[in-house]
């Protein structure tokens, strides 16, 4: 069964699997997790911006390369995608979020 946005042609995020989330240094990478989860480990380097602050706060992502966007368990960041997509954005879901992460974490 087709979805509504396969209907109507509109873009679909593309996501990959955090297991998947390598050459992390080399990646612009934003976790919208609230500051209590972020204090049990992020992945290092990443751009902290609770989903709730980016529409006041987007002007601080960059415009020029794609923005990999993580939470907890990858719905919150599928969100933070399709916002940021329609601000002009190139976004990647990091589909399972930090429950599925199993890298470095900082």
């Amino acid at each position: 069964m087709n979805s509504l946005r396969d209907l109507f042609g509109a873009k679909k995020t593309p996501s990959i699997p955090a297991k998947d989330l390598k050459d992390r240094s080399t990646k612009f990478i934003l976790d919208v997790r609230e500051p209590d989860e972020i204090a049990t480990g992020k992945i290092p380097g990443a751009y902290t911006i609770p989903l709730g602050d980016l529409s006041a706060r987007e002007g601080e992502l960059p415009k020029d390369e794609t923005i990999y966007v993580v939470c907890r368990s990858g719905n919150r960041s599928q969100k933070a995608c399709e916002y940021l997509e329609s601000k002009g954005y190139d976004c990647v879901n990091v589909a399972g979020g930090m429950l599925a992460y199993k890298g470095p974490v900082e």
